[in-house]
């Protein structure tokens, strides 16, 4: 009987069903869970943010503290320069952006009528079925609805969402006082490890951050650069709303492998209802800005520090898209990155530790 209960396989079996069990049960009482997760995420939302804002900023507040420069003085000298930065930014850019939106708005459509004149130059050379021009026209109606919608509802609820007003005010002060006390704030963790697991644990964050700093800091640079290389493209070719859609390929081009993709079709779709020549030059632009970021940009800045399977990174990415949206796109490599080392841990230390 003793030997029964050693058997790996009968362990094993118990193992399984107590993971079906718990599964089954968390099914049941998934309305209450749902609750409880919103909950917890509109707590936990901007303290989120501001360990992510702290993370990428804390490097450089190290170096002016290495260089007797206190680390409040530090933080505040930081915020200052990006604040001034943002400011400018923000004066500049933001009555051109809200200008593209409004106009694209208001000339959706216009574009639908073309594209629409598109479709009927396709009938008349009878190259399209009916079948495929009808599907085509529903899509495109509620397409150009759908976007309109959009836009309208988001023009209107500018300044009137009372938490992200809330988030966007206080996650600085939270990002302050977690940079201010950083180092104090690792001594309190590492001091509610055991003695006897302290050197493991630094070694475990340390290959953390050496898996995410330079992914993180790095992507971001590249994203604000492909977002420039973009805007130059579509400025040169005469694309319409420049700004506007350069800033969509620089968001989604965060995205592993998708993000290209998603980031170049607002732009295709809108030159396919200018013409064929200008539908040509953004997919040109999109290809060139592409070659650039992979070849050149992305490895000079970001370099391989995660030294993930490409097959690993699109499984990541389809759990996080199925998980969380967009957020879950963007979040889901560094995720899956953090799990990685931590299972590596794990087995090193645990499962092939050597017997004494």
């Amino acid at each position: 009987m003793e030997r029964f209960w050693k058997n790996k396989w009968f362990v094993g079996l118990v193992y399984l069903l107590l993971v079906l069990a718990s599964l089954y049960m968390l099914l049941q009482i998934k309305p209450i869970m749902f609750n409880v997760f919103a909950f917890i995420k509109a707590i936990l939302t901007p303290f989120f943010i501001a360990v992510i804002i702290s993370y990428i900023l804390n490097p450089i507040v190290n170096i002016l503290n290495q260089r007797k420069v206190p680390r409040t003085i530090a933080v505040l000298l930081i915020y200052s320069v990006f604040l001034t930065s943002l400011t400018v930014i923000i004066m500049n850019m933001t009555p051109i952006f809200m200008s593209q939106i409004a106009e694209l708005n208001e000339h959706m459509p216009q574009m639908a009528m073309r594209a629409q004149s598109i479709v009927d130059g396709f009938n008349q050379n009878q190259l399209l079925p009916d079948s495929v021009r009808n599907g085509f026209n529903h899509s495109l109606t509620k397409l150009e609805n759908s976007i309109s919608m959009a836009i309208s509802n988001y023009m209107n609820q500018i300044g009137n969402t009372i938490n992200m007003l809330f988030i966007a005010f206080i996650v600085p002060f939270v990002a302050f006082y977690i940079l201010k006390d950083f180092q104090i704030i690792e001594k309190t963790a590492l001091a509610i490890v055991p003695r006897e697991h302290r050197k493991k644990t630094i070694k475990l964050l340390i290959d953390i951050d050496t898996a995410l700093g330079n992914y993180i800091r790095g992507q971001l640079l590249v994203c604000v650069i492909i977002g420039v290389l973009a805007y130059l493209g579509y400025w040169l070719v005469g694309m319409p709303y420049a700004l506007l859609l350069a800033s969509v390929v620089a968001v989604f081009n965060i995205i592993p492998y998708l993000g290209p993709f998603f980031g170049a079709a607002p732009a295709l779709i809108m030159a396919s209802t200018i013409s064929l020549k200008m539908l040509l030059f953004v997919a040109l632009v999109n290809l060139a800005v592409q070659i650039l970021e992979g070849n050149v940009i992305s490895p000079q800045v970001v370099g391989r520090t995660l030294h993930m399977h490409p097959l690993f990174i699109i499984f990541a990415l389809l759990v996080g898209g199925e998980v969380a949206g967009i957020v879950g796109l963007i979040l889901a490599v560094p995720f899956f990155a953090v799990m990685k080392v931590i299972i590596q841990h794990v087995f090193l230390h645990y499962v092939h530790k050597p017997t004494t």
